[in-house]
Parts: C-alpha cells; structure tokens; sequence
C-alpha cells in the first residue's frame, strides 16, 4: 500500500474532535509513510488532512474537477494537484492513485463516493480496501441502516463486511494493511443456482 484515498468535508464541522481526527489521520498516513490522495481542497476537513500530512514532509495528491476548483479554495502547496473535467474523471483519477478508500465526516459528496468506491468492490472492479473513520459516532446512524439493510437481504453480509468501520485511524489503518480482498461475487454464474 502506498496510497490512501481521503473523502471528507470541505467544511470542519460543528465538533473540535472532527478536526483532531483529520489531523490525527494525516499524521498516521505520514508515519506509515503513506500518501494522501483527496479532494484538492485548502479548507475544512480536506485541508487540514492535507496540511497536516504536508508540514510532517508527507505526499499529499489532490484532484479536483475544474468547475469546483472555481467554488472551493485549491490548495496551492500540494505535491501534485490533478485538475480535471468532471467529478466522473476526478473520482476515476482518485481510485487509480489510491491502494485504499476511507470516508471521514462529510456531507452528500462524501457519502456518494465511499458508496460509489465500496459498490466497485461489491462488482469486484478493485480488490482495495474501503472504510468509514467513526469520528464521534459520526456514521453510528448509517452503520445502523446497513444493518438493517443487511437484515432485510437487500445487502448480502460478505458485501456489508467489505466496508470496514473504526473510530480511531490507526486501527483503520491497521486493518487496511491486513486486508485480503475476499472471494465473493455479486451474482452467481446461472449454472451454479
């Protein structure tokens, strides 16, 4: 593993503990000597993932799409910064540069992408592990609803367990790096059933 994709808010949020878990992130990703791939923003939670790999001499990649990088403030210090034409190019530039995908606080940008790079491991598209950093309960309400969605058979349980949860980044991060892709398939072939 060499690479971590980082999807979160582009805002700080309401908690002070959101914002020690960012940086508490950046310093895991440097001392495991890890890179940053995420949004390419200088603010909210984004920026201080990113700021905090950087002043501990870290790689931070960022990739934004054109039209956001007109909305959001860009970090201008990154080691490398990916402008693209769309968030569909930003998101595939992202899964090509990350050996791993964790999802901090964040709003419906956020969630869409934990989802969309969790759903391409239910398809077996990447074999990378994903994971939700449960900052301060932060995800206790949707790990409550994929339960749930998993009690009712809408979500099968090997493919529930492809998304790894944890409070603190080490243990995440710990569990990332023992991570053996499982031998699961979305569908079973018709001569199997």
């Amino acid at each position: 593993m060499k690479a971590v994709c980082v999807y979160c808010g582009s805002s700080p949020g309401r908690l002070d503990a959101y914002a020690d878990a960012a940086r508490a992130l950046g310093q895991a990703l440097v001392a495991r000597d890890l890179g940053l791939v995420y949004g390419g923003a200088s603010i909210g939670l984004m920026g201080l993932v990113a700021d905090t790999v950087l002043q501990l001499g870290g790689r931070a990649v960022g990739v934004i799409p054109q039209a956001l990088a007109r909305k959001e403030v860009v970090h201008r210090h990154l080691t490398e910064l990916h402008v693209t034409q769309s968030m569909h190019e930003r998101k595939t530039m992202m899964a090509e540069l990350s050996d791993g995908f964790i999802a901090m606080p964040g709003g419906i940008g956020t969630f869409e992408e934990i989802f969309e790079i969790w759903t391409w491991s239910q398809l077996g598209i990447h074999t990378k592990p994903c994971g939700l950093l449960n900052v301060a309960g932060y995800f206790d309400a949707l790990t409550t609803f994929l339960d749930h969605a998993t009690a009712e058979e809408f979500l099968k349980p090997p493919h529930r367990a492809l998304l790894i949860v944890e409070q603190q980044p080490q243990a995440l991060l710990d569990r990332f790096a023992g991570y053996q892709p499982p031998s699961i398939r979305k569908w079973l072939d018709p001569d199997e059933s």
